[in-house]
């Protein structure tokens, strides 16, 4: 069992990383059920494996579990099922003492985060990420949102939970393609800060989406360690520290908008290709060597994740996709920072990117022919 700290003062709390921690949940959720009883919020494919056997084990306990299954999906995460969440937990008659939980992957995590804060001007949450992406990046530090229209996680607040309970063990159901998403949020922690981390992805990365387990608990640990520090730092995203860790989200959300938010493109994928596409601009801009970014591009393919806007059937204008940007919720005085890098390892935030230079950049991009995968 590998325990990590977020250190927010009156706010903090832990992170337990344990193989087999979910086997009894009982056992791993007893202290949080103050009325006997859990609220227990889920989707449709997590539900499926393990809503039973929670409601199961928690009952042998003298714990009720209430459990909601809404739709699995990037969809979910909208004002009609932040709506039916609310409407729920008051209709249950939830208090501010109890500990709401969150079963599921980075949807689920982002949808009853807010509704937690929410109703009754904040409820406590825990977290029980199911999915690689979840347990390596959005189960901690407590940005909560829904998408609208406009933009990816344009709704949302500040809002950290109680504690977060991963069990890398739960990783063996999760589909390829989702370890994949959810390795893309990995590597990204390399390419931040950390070239060593990267070097050790680029070498391993492969193994551990073979299913390589203590690869993958090694690579949770460390991926969590840098989070947790980050956002100890810059809780709320005000001293130019946090924001390093949208490495590839700029570009990854405009393409996710363009892709209507459904499953043509899960988010890491997005990040993925994101983070290719900040890597080769900051290259065009002269702030990064060409064989940095060949290096990411390199792992990428080998990996099974995309690189070029082709891969993922995006044909838009780089004018369209420069669009979609203009609503992200960076945008300060009408300028949007970009997470841009001078190489791996050591990427950096800069204001100065005029938007007219993104479009010819991502107008130039469509003409990439996709990557041959292995």
């Amino acid at each position: 069992m590998a325990i990590l700290n977020v250190d927010l003062g009156e706010r903090s709390y832990a992170i337990t990383i344990s193989p087999g921690l979910l086997d009894d949940p009982a056992l791993a959720l007893k202290d949080y059920a103050s009325k006997g009883r859990l609220l227990i919020i889920t989707d449709s494919n997590v539900g499926a494996l393990y809503a039973q056997r929670f409601s199961e084990t928690l009952g042998r306990q003298q714990i009720t579990a209430h459990i909601l299954t809404l739709s699995a999906g990037e969809e979910t995460k909208s004002w009609v099922q932040l709506e039916a969440v609310t409407d729920w937990l008051i209709g249950h008659g939830v208090e501010r003492s109890e500990s709401i939980v969150a079963l599921g992957g980075g949807v689920i995590g982002d949808l009853v985060g807010l509704a937690s804060a929410l109703v009754k001007r904040g409820c406590q949450f825990v977290q029980i990420p199911t999915s690689l992406l979840a347990q390596v990046d959005s189960s901690v530090g407590g940005k909560t949102a829904i998408n609208s229209r406009a933009g990816k996680n344009l709704i949302g607040v500040f809002h950290q939970p109680k504690a977060v309970l991963i069990d890398p063990k739960m990783l063996a159901t999760l589909p390829p393609r989702e370890m994949r998403a959810g390795y893309a949020e990995i590597v990204k922690y390399g390419l931040i800060n950390d070239r060593a981390f990267f070097e050790w992805c680029y070498e391993n990365g492969a193994a551990l989406l073979a299913g390589d387990h203590d690869l993958a608990e090694k690579a949770i640990y460390d991926s969590l360690r840098s989070k947790a520090d980050i956002v100890a730092a810059d809780e709320r995203e005000t001293r130019n520290v946090r924001a390093l860790l949208n490495l590839g989200h700029t570009f990854g959300h405009a393409l996710e908008a363009e892709t209507g938010f459904s499953d043509r493109l899960l988010h890491g994928e997005a990040v993925a290709l994101g983070m290719v596409l900040a890597h080769d601009f900051s290259v065009e801009q002269g702030f990064c060597p060409n064989a940095n970014a060949e290096r990411l591009r390199t792992h990428f393919v080998a990996t099974g994740l995309p690189t070029t806007l082709a891969e993922v059937g995006i044909a838009a204008s780089g004018e369209t996709l420069v669009a979609h940007m203009a609503h992200d919720k960076k945008m300060t005085g009408g300028k949007l920072p970009f997470i841009l890098t001078h190489g791996i390892g050591e990427a950096f935030i800069t204001r100065d990117i005029a938007m007219q230079s993104v479009a010819d950049f991502l107008e130039d991009q469509r003409s990439k022919a996709p990557a041959i995968h292995a």
